[in-house]
């Protein structure tokens, strides 16, 4: 063990446990604005008792998200410090950007958000929720354009100076732009969605099991099946397929390695499961004959670039991108075929008696779709190696230089016990809340309501007021 194998280990083991984080914010938040939106459109106290429920949850998300990303900063200049001397001047501005005009965006309504639901309006909370919402997406754009840089940089230069060679901007349309940025934005967003319909889902799935809160439990489940169903088609055939050719072009190394193709092939099957022997240099695996030809080139015979045809000092470590990879894709295959039978279950039976082996499923969903999306970042990740930036420093001289064996082995080891500790605690409180359950439903005032609402709702009022009164008076003596 070296400093910069534990580096590499130490920053693995941080971002993948905040990872977990920011997508359930995403994908949950876009929930929220839509069941505070249907409260102000309808009145329906239901989806106010939802809203309030899941705001708490989102809170709970959202604070170790913060805690988990800020060690982030820090990793770059204690463990990368040569990577942040390199591309200080490209990586700085696009974190300062997520910060002036996302973060902030995000954290001032963030407040208004989880404790003005009693104090605002419908209108006013909804508008809040989606300002939060709107600046968590901006922030994770700003993110992963600094991440698609790394995969595939451009739009700069590298000059010698007195503290090293260093990158710096020359086109910031360039920088902002990368070839891998749009289609690597649409993919991950779309992941992040899944999983906070699949929370959605999964929560809803557990009330109906237990038969408690059932009209929360079928509303909340009817939109997530929904949502979830047609996202996972969309992420597999649409936005996934997007990113694959995006890999395809711009960095046919990382192909090569996560499909454990070793030769240069035509008619290369797309394998679904195996195991790469790196010191034979074989691929043992079941797949679709031709099947990765087509996706990759869009032709069946097409070539596909073998990872012998690279430098060998070039290679990633291929087992271990190809066992991420095709875990993500696994689940991905999987996920629509979840969604299309609960959904239809959940259609032909009225939205009653669903089986409870199909509930546990259901369930189960949230968990295969966080395991899914760090798989998707470890392959990202993994699959670029040996490079921290694609063919311009490798992250072997990246690593700070000053570090000790020892200084890394303390920090790994404290953040190991530190993650889960707070791994422990947060889903002790999101048991707890899940437990508790949504309050009961508040009745709707007459203020809150749409205009055609506040007509009926002031009609009946005023139909038992008036029947009141009349059999007031067919009991008056006299």
């Amino acid at each position: 063990m070296n400093p910069e194998f534990l580096s590499r280990l130490q920053f693995a083991l941080t971002a993948s446990f905040h990872f977990i984080f920011p997508p359930i914010s995403m994908g949950l938040g876009i929930l929220l604005v839509w069941m505070a939106w249907k409260h102000v459109r309808t009145g329906d106290p239901v989806w106010r008792q939802a809203s309030v429920f899941w705001v708490k949850v989102y809170g709970l998300v959202f604070a170790l998200g913060i805690a988990t990303g800020l060690v982030q900063e820090f990793a770059f200049g204690m463990n990368w410090s040569q990577y942040s001397r390199f591309v200080g001047n490209v990586f700085g501005s696009l974190l300062a950007a997520e910060g002036v005009f996302a973060f902030a965006l995000e954290g001032g309504f963030l407040g208004l958000m989880l404790f003005g639901g009693d104090r605002l309006g419908p209108r006013m909370w909804l508008l809040a929720t989606f300002l939060v919402v709107f600046g968590a997406h901006f922030s994770a754009l700003w993110i992963l354009m600094a991440n698609s840089w790394m995969q595939t940089p451009q739009g700069f230069t590298t000059k010698m100076t007195e503290w090293g060679n260093q990158a710096f901007m020359t086109n910031f349309g360039a920088v902002v732009n990368t070839p891998s940025f749009l289609p690597r934005l649409l993919h991950t967003w779309v992941a992040s969605w899944i999983i906070g319909s699949a929370l959605v889902l999964s929560v809803s799935a557990w009330y109906l099991l237990k038969n408690r809160h059932r009209e929360f439990a079928k509303r909340n489940f009817s939109t997530a099946i929904k949502v979830f169903t047609v996202l996972a088609i969309l992420q597999v055939f649409v936005f996934g397929a997007q990113m694959a050719i995006s890999v395809t072009k711009n960095q046919p190394e990382k192909l090569a390695s996560i499909e454990g193709n070793w030769t240069n092939e035509s008619c290369a099957p797309l394998y679904l499961v195996g195991w790469v022997d790196e010191s034979s240099e074989k691929t043992y695996a079941i797949g679709v004959p031709c099947l990765l030809s087509f996706l990759s080139y869009g032709s069946f015979d097409a070539t596909v670039p073998g990872i012998e045809k690279f430098p060998k000092k070039d290679w990633a470590p291929v087992n271990v991108a190809f066992q991420a990879y095709h875990l993500m894709i696994d689940l991905g295959f999987l996920f629509p075929l979840i969604g299309g039978v609960a959904w239809f279950v959940w259609w032909r039976r009225k939205r009653e008696r669903m089986p409870p082996w199909l509930l546990w499923v259901c369930i189960s969903t949230v968990f295969l779709a966080e395991v899914a999306t760090i798989a998707g970042w470890w392959t990202a990740e993994v699959g670029r190696q040996p490079w921290i930036v694609w063919n311009v420093l490798r992250t072997d001289e990246a690593v700070s230089p000053t570090l000790t064996t020892g200084q890394v082995l303390l920090s790994l080891i404290t953040f190991a016990l530190l993650y889960a500790l707070l791994l422990v605690l947060f889903l002790f409180l999101l048991d707890r809340k899940i437990k508790h359950g949504p309050e009961a439903p508040e009745e709707p005032h007459v203020s809150d309501l749409p205009n055609t609402f506040r007509e009926v709702f002031r009609s009946r009022s005023q139909g038992r007021a008036s029947g009141e009164l009349e059999l007031e008076e067919e009991h008056v003596p006299g």
